[in-house]
């Protein structure tokens, strides 16, 4: 092992010794450890990794890979009622036999010359997600919708020239992490609390927290607990009044059977695709989206790239473009309002064909639905012994939190499982306070034949 290490490595680039040593001088380091030496020790492994020996075939392979897979218990072979960020939504199969057509199969948007059906492609998302979202322009997704969210305070902190942002208290715990990493430097997160009863943020919160040195207010509808944020407008003229900006993180899904927050005054909305066609993949394939309306003010602030519609040298003829390229690190490296390196473009087309299929009164159709059987879910459980449905006379949609009595959250998820049932995600880092809550949720996958087999299996798990 130690001498194949000494020589070129058949899958890895530049693994040959003499690039190698090219590559270190030419970063003045004189051996690899010389590279590596600002890393903690503790960070670092030492040692020879425990790993199998090599594999003689790639039949071997692929016997050993399906051996490993075949342990995962899928919910698709089980009733899930997990979310907290991953849904299982109905994904049609038309999405996977585009996406994976070789024209569009890559992250990469590409480049004019030589993609334009995906430049096209990427446009025809933009346009049904601003329709969607009742904003004008919308972004070639990022990451996920953590760092949408992230990245939309970065950009109210830029445009106000101020350094706090308000976060509502009623977001998932790995995306304050995300939020706080991601603006550490640039601006103080405080946070905004909600109301332990309704589940939602209060204005007179954001009343008495917003200074003319907040940039930003975020809050999130459907929220951490799957309630509905009704007071959008209240809080947003309290932002606007204090100079601030709204940022509201929403699931494009629910617009189906909400209001877009942008009719009640936020002026940046953010969050995921992952429910629009893209699937579970064991942790969810996820695309960011930022969209604003029309204002240069907004547009030059974006750091994604943006796909427009403009003239040819052809007369008549239209062309799929870059929108204010220059803003972009790919254009100004460095000197541009954020990095951005690879993208989602391809789960962005995936959307696309996703909202396309069903059209307006298709999504409006799915968001009824998943809208009544929540309510169904959320009336079921809470006639039962021993759960208490945290805020159950608010509306919600998708998700709602219970809190168990007499029983520990790990306690209950242990016997679901036994029961062949996913569920109870522990909202213990979210909200402590609430003592042993859970998170379920609920799509347009369920039955209410499923939601009785949840509810008479929690009776039996708490009696």
């Amino acid at each position: 092992m130690r001498e194949m290490r000494r020589s070129a490595h058949p899958y890895i680039p530049n693994s040959a010794p003499a690039v190698k040593a090219e590559m270190l001088a030419a970063v003045g380091a004189s051996d690899i450890e010389q590279l590596y030496a600002s890393i903690p020790a503790s960070l670092r492994f030492e040692g020879e990794l425990d790993l199998l020996p090599a594999l003689e075939s790639e039949a071997a392979l692929r016997r050993y890979m399906n051996g490993l897979l075949s342990r995962n218990i899928t919910a698709e072979s089980t009733l899930s009622f997990l979310g907290a960020g991953c849904y299982q939504h109905d994904v049609p199969s038309v999405c996977g036999e585009i996406n994976s057509r070789a024209e569009f199969l890559t992250a990469y948007a590409g480049e004019p010359y030589e993609d334009h059906g995906k430049w096209q492609a990427i446009f025809e998302y933009t346009s049904l997600m601003a329709e969607l979202l009742e904003m004008d322009v919308v972004n070639v997704p990022n990451y996920d919708g953590y760092q949408a969210a992230a990245t939309s305070l970065r950009m109210a902190v830029r445009m106000t020239g101020r350094d706090v942002v308000l976060v509502s208290e009623a977001v998932l715990a790995d995306k304050r992490r995300k939020i706080d990493s991601y603006l550490d430097g640039a601006a103080t997160v405080l946070t905004l609390p909600i109301d332990r009863t309704t589940g939602r943020v209060d204005p007179r919160s954001v009343r008495d927290l917003v200074t003319t040195e907040v940039a930003a207010v975020y809050v999130e509808t459907p929220n951490a607990l799957g309630v509905v944020e009704t007071e959008i407008s209240a809080i947003a003229g309290l932002a606007h009044d204090a100079g601030s900006l709204l940022v509201c993180g929403v699931e494009p899904l629910a617009l189906g059977f909400l209001e877009s927050p942008a009719a009640s005054g936020a002026d940046i909305l953010c969050g995921d695709i992952q429910s629009l066609g893209l699937g579970m993949h064991f942790g969810g394939a996820h695309g960011g989206f930022i969209a604003t309306h029309d204002e240069e003010a907004f547009v030059y602030e974006f750091p994604s790239r943006l796909f427009g519609i403009a003239p040819t040298v052809k007369e008549g003829e239209l062309g799929f473009t870059d929108v204010a390229y220059e803003r972009t690190s790919l254009a100004m490296r460095e000197e541009g309002v954020e990095w951005v390196g690879t993208a989602a473009a391809l789960w962005g087309i995936t959307a696309g064909v996703y909202l396309s299929l069903h059209g307006s009164h298709g999504i409006a159709e799915l968001g009824d639905t998943v809208a009544a059987l929540t309510r169904y879910a959320i009336t079921r459980l809470g006639s039962l012994s021993h759960v208490e449905v945290i805020g159950a006379d608010a509306p919600h949609w998708r998700e709602f939190a219970v809190r168990f009595e007499g029983r520990s959250v790990a306690d209950v998820e242990r016997g679901l499982r036994e029961r062949g049932i996913f569920g109870a995600v522990p909202l213990h880092r979210e909200l402590p306070d609430l003592g042993e809550a859970a998170l379920f949720a609920v799509t347009e996958i369920h039955s209410s034949t499923d939601i009785d087999r949840l509810a008479d299996a929690l009776e039996e798990i708490l009696a």
